[in-house]
């Protein structure tokens, strides 16, 4: 099952993008996540991390790219249905070998406005392995 994540990018260039996620009740896996209290997940919330860092990735035109490490990941405030995640991912050097690293950060943006930090991090991406 694939989840698109990143419904709009506002912004992107060579090394940055910003992105917008809208969260809505008619997302299928909040039914179970949390009942009675439904949450963006936040594996899903890394996921737009890493489908915001592929737009980037794209302007390169080098192919298909995958999550390789993740590091410091913090999360922070819950995204609720109604709210949107606001991400915004930089590129940060050219990392090892054939990886790329970048910096991730989402905003919850609650009455148009951006609020708390739902999550932080560094991670790498890489292409995936052959065989």
């Amino acid at each position: 099952m694939h989840f698109a994540l990143i419904d709009t990018v506002l912004e992107l260039d060579d090394s940055r993008v910003l992105a917008v996620k809208n969260v809505t009740r008619a997302e299928e896996y909040l039914g179970d996540h949390f009942p009675g209290f439904p949450v963006l997940p936040g594996v899903f919330m890394l996921e737009a991390l890493v489908q915001a860092s592929r737009r980037l990735l794209e302007r390169s035109g080098r192919g298909e790219w995958v999550l390789g490490e993740v590091r410091a990941l913090r999360y922070g405030s819950f995204v609720r249905p109604g709210e949107a995640l606001r991400v915004e991912v930089t590129a940060e050097g050219d990392g090892e070998g054939a990886s790329r690293s970048f910096k991730g950060v989402a905003s919850v943006i609650r009455g148009g406005a951006a609020a708390e930090t739902a999550v932080s991090g560094r991670f790498t991406m890489r292409p995936p392995r052959v065989g």
